[in-house]
């Protein structure tokens, strides 16, 4: 096999480009991603009723749910806990909720 058949220029021992992007807007592009907006859940608690008892609910039944009003609450992006914390209402801004975080999960794992 000779350089040409690898894939490599017979002048040079340099691989091909692939990417045909000026490479001085390679960081531009990829801080174009940080701007993307993502959903994020604050999974605060979660309920197993049956379905018979789904279907009686009305309005202002209420659906126990499997943890306490001080119990830390995950923090999703997609199915993934990220990150966990406390409830809190948000100084200055009456009945408005955030997010303290107490923790921040290791996403360095992929699984």
């Amino acid at each position: 096999m000779n350089d040409q058949d690898e894939g490599f220029s017979a002048m040079t021992d340099e691989p091909p480009i692939v990417d045909d992007r000026d490479p001085t807007n390679e960081n531009k592009h990829r801080r174009a991603i940080f701007d993307l907006p993502v959903e994020v859940v604050i999974a605060v608690g979660r309920a197993r009723p049956k379905i018979k008892d789904l279907l009686h609910l009305r309005r202002d039944s209420l659906l126990s749910l499997d943890s306490k009003v001080d119990d830390p609450v995950d923090i999703m992006v997609g199915k993934r806990i990220i990150a966990r914390g406390q409830l809190q209402e948000i100084d200055g801004e009456e009945g408005q909720l955030g997010v303290r975080l107490t923790e921040i999960v290791d996403i360095s794992d992929p699984f």
